[in-house]
């Protein structure tokens, strides 16, 4: 099995979290996407400090950190640390990759901006969808988005017998979609 087949989307999607309006990932995720300690991630960083602009990193402030490490269980490790922890926003992330040169590196940065490519997309497709008027043009988006999902969560759905549904509540519409297909 090579790399990118190890690398699913689900894996890089509940890695994101949306902080100051961005979309980012925090540098112990990167860390642990590209299979890496966080410290090298933070080292490429120093490292390279021309690489990483305003808007490609955001640090973030003990308010932030305090509020993650109660929502998300997986950052408790953060609680008592005194070192504040980078985000890597999505241009900070393609100019990491140029940095770190491993084959798991690369796949992950792919799959990466694959997610956040296909997230956007999705997110253009539910904003036209809410626009629209005519019906005929609804139908049309809510395929574009049913397809998106499918898309997404494609290679991660199990095939067998049954039909699988995806449901998607917004808090304007509801996308419903249903893959039908049986095991080879």
């Amino acid at each position: 099995m090579d790399l990118k087949d190890q690398i699913k989307f689900s894996q890089v999607e509940n890695k994101i979290l949306t902080l100051r309006e961005q979309q980012i990932i925090l540098d112990s995720d990167v860390a642990a996407l590209y299979g890496v300690e966080t410290k090298e991630v933070n080292q490429a960083i120093k490292n390279n400090p021309d690489k990483f602009p305003d808007g490609y990193i955001l640090e973030l402030q003990n308010s932030e950190k305090q509020e993650l490490v109660k929502i998300f269980d997986r950052f408790n490790r953060m609680k008592h640390s005194t070192v504040l922890p980078n985000a890597f926003t999505e241009k900070g992330l393609y100019m990491l990759a140029t940095i770190l040169k491993s084959p798991q590196a690369t796949q992950t940065t792919l799959a990466i901006i694959e997610t956040f490519t296909k997230i956007r997309e999705l997110a253009r497709t539910v904003t036209q969808l809410s626009e629209a008027q005519e019906q005929p043009k609804q139908k049309t988006l809510m395929q574009k988005s049913g397809e998106i999902i499918a898309d997404i969560l494609g290679d991660d759905m199990q095939v067998t017998d049954t039909e699988k549904s995806l449901e998607i509540n917004f808090a304007l519409m509801k996308f419903k979609h249903t893959v039908r297909q049986k095991k080879k």
